[in-house]
């Protein structure tokens, strides 16, 4: 749900802010790396001192670098302690910034503020100010709409950056309404090249892709009669099948698991360390996966959802199976 009054106490705390640190999510994604900068760049041509960071990894993942043409993207050790004015992006919970999460509660406590700019149903308000959308289809869309109370221009380098994120959390708007088209629409006509701008996040990976992809989906299992009968497949990426890969190349295995057509749930469970998996869920249409990856301690949305678990592939494998029996319907 919309909300204008939280909207526009952010505005204007923006409007004046000699210093502002923005924050993406841990691992982020275009939404996430792409709102924060889109924001950023628009607060720096107002004079603001600004910085974009993220608790991991210690770079900006290759196929995101394209979305930061300024620099202002900073490593964790260049985010001040405490930040004067903090707005985290894209992130459901204090959690999800990693190590930069201490610097939400200093803020509060030196008495500034903590501004929160997300889309997820899941989100736990950690801010002072919540701009909290679960019927936007990305951060990007809230930002725009930030950006236009700020009076900011929105041309191509940022419209890219907003593009980006909207195309990738839309799966190239196939979750959209006419409202998304009508968007998208805007942020091209300010300049932005569609392919140029998806190509290297959904369309370029290395050679050694493909071996991991073929040994990954080789080892998936399909489940017919679970997910409530609804069907479930699943597929493991060990560190050794992903080494020498990028993050957003192993992210990706789970957009070509989902198109399991007798499968409504899709998992993807990448070994990240010992006994540690880090759980992608899928659905197609009909179960809450956001719900489910909840129940375990995770978060995200009712058909894309994430969640870490630490014990062994096939107690990871149980638990997910066993929480999809209780997942509740999409409404």
């Amino acid at each position: 749900m919309r909300d204008e009054q939280g909207l526009r106490r952010a505005a204007r705390l923006l409007t004046d802010a000699p210093d502002v640190t923005l924050l993406a999510h841990v691992n982020p994604d275009a939404d996430a790396l792409g709102s924060a900068v889109a924001l950023g760049i628009a607060l720096q041509r107002r004079g603001a001192t600004v910085r974009v960071s993220f608790g991991h990894p210690a770079e900006v993942p290759e196929s995101l670098r394209g979305l930061d043409p300024t620099g202002i993207v900073v490593p964790v050790e260049d985010v001040p302690a405490v930040p004067p004015l903090l707005v985290a992006l894209d992130a459901g919970s204090v959690d999800r910034l990693g190590v930069l999460g201490d610097r939400v509660a200093a803020t509060a406590a030196a008495g500034g503020e903590v501004i929160v700019l997300d889309h997820h149903v899941s989100n736990t308000r950690f801010g002072t100010i919540n701009v909290v959308d679960d019927q936007a289809e990305a951060t990007a869309v809230i930002v725009l709409r930030v950006l236009d109370e700020l009076g900011a221009k929105v041309d191509e380098p940022i419209a890219r950056c907003l593009y980006a994120g909207l195309a990738t959390d839309t799966r190239c708007f196939r979750i959209a309404t006419g409202g998304t088209y009508a968007t998208a629409a805007r942020l091209v006509e300010a300049g932005v090249d569609p392919d140029a701008t998806l190509r290297p996040l959904l369309d370029t990976h290395p050679f050694g892709w493909m071996g991991m992809l073929a040994t990954v989906l080789g080892g998936a299992g399909l489940e017919p009669d679970s997910a409530q009968g609804l069907g479930f497949v699943h597929a493991a990426v060990r560190a050794a099948d992903a080494e020498g890969l990028r993050g957003e190349d192993v992210d990706s295995v789970i957009d070509i698991l989902r198109t399991t057509r007798e499968a409504e749930v899709a998992a993807v469970f990448k070994e990240t360390g010992p006994s540690t998996w880090t759980v992608s869920l899928r659905a197609t249409s009909r179960l809450d996966v956001g719900a489910v990856a909840e129940s375990l301690g995770g978060g995200g949305h009712r058909l894309a959802s994430g969640v870490t678990l630490r014990c062994g592939l096939e107690e990871a494998v149980d638990q997910v199976r066993s929480a999809l029996e209780s997942a509740p319907p999409v409404n």
